[in-house]
């Protein structure tokens, strides 16, 4: 900064009021100062700033599976909001693992992020009472809070995975099954949850689990398999998949093996309606998730407690809405 200061012929408060505070500098003596940034080359040191203020310019984010396009919508929305207040979303990647989601929190409190938001896997409840402690607001994605701890924000899943179920019923199918895994998941077992009281209004119906170990395509074609393989008269004349890269992989089962027609001896429907969902060969009837709106509304939650810590955590649940394509027929 003090070669840009000599070079520019201004004080050094003039090139940091130019990097922080523009309105308090005159534009001859701004155009001065970014010509000699430009001819220097100058890039200012962010880590030495953070160290200043005692938080950066980033928010983190730390997702369950960064290959479920529900993430990536969520990441978008949130990286949008953050823009627009001049923050940058860092996102990590849990995969589902314990370790990995702890070594992304170690980093975001290294980096002395603004804030974090967190798609949880593991009981972060504790990590992120410490990170509160030092100034880093916590607010849950896609998790229902206690309502005294965190802010969160989320989609009722119970809801949602009624709502699946009761269609599913009213197309007149009988036999469902619900394809999920690991119950571990807060999101997973909420759905099922659904599901299940659902069933429990109808004493002519049954609903069995097929558990899998990951939301993934491959999981749910090795679910697929598995049902092609048993009897017919012992396949389920529908399935609910807890989300939709599972229903994708149970499709393409059905599909490859040519055995049973989706969604004539099988109903199909899936959870979070991506992209790819109204794309596949048979479109995916599916629960959709404002998934765009949930990062938006995570970091606007985020920034306000940043600046007032005192604010009282908030709950924010959105609604699930069905969306009916020819895989329920």
């Amino acid at each position: 900064m003090r070669d840009v200061a000599v070079l520019a012929e201004v004080s050094v408060g003039t090139v940091s009021n130019v990097l922080n505070r523009p309105e308090k500098v005159s534009p001859a003596a701004a155009e001065r100062v970014l010509s000699a940034i430009e001819t220097l080359g100058f890039v200012r040191n962010d880590a030495a700033r953070q160290l200043r203020v005692g938080r950066s310019n980033t928010v983190g984010l730390i997702v369950l599976d960064v290959r479920n396009p529900f993430f990536t919508d969520v990441a978008r929305g949130a990286e949008d909001q953050a823009a627009l207040d001049g923050l940058s979303v860092i996102l990590g990647n849990s995969d589902e693992n314990d370790e990995r989601e702890s070594g992304y929190l170690d980093l975001f409190e290294e980096q002395r992020v603004h804030g974090v938001l967190i798609s949880p896997f593991g009981d972060v409840s504790e990590r992120l009472r410490k990170l509160r402690a030092r100034g880093i607001p916590a607010v849950l994605v896609d998790r229902s809070g206690d309502g005294s701890t965190f802010s969160s924000v989320s989609v009722d899943d119970i809801a949602g995975g009624a709502l699946a179920v009761s269609h599913l019923i009213e197309s007149g199918r009988r036999s469902i099954a619900f394809v999920g895994g690991p119950f571990e998941i807060r999101q997973v077992a909420d759905r099922y949850e659904g599901a299940r009281r659902e069933v429990a209004e109808h004493a002519d119906v049954t609903l069995e689990v097929i558990a899998i170990d990951a939301l993934s395509v491959i999981e749910g074609r090795t679910a697929g398999n598995a049902i092609l393989a048993r009897d017919p008269a012992d396949r389920p004349d529908a399935v609910f998949a807890a989300n939709d890269l599972i229903a994708m992989g149970v499709l393409q089962a059905l599909n490859m093996q040519g055995a049973l027609h989706v969604p004539r001896d099988i109903a199909l429907i899936g959870y979070d309606d991506i992209d790819f969902a109204s794309a596949a060969v048979v479109p995916l009837s599916s629960i959709r998730q404002p998934s765009a709106l949930i990062g938006q509304t995570a970091v606007e939650i985020l920034l306000e407690e940043a600046a007032n810590p005192s604010l009282a955590p908030r709950q924010v649940v959105f609604q699930p809405e069905l969306v009916v394509r020819e895989s329920t027929g």
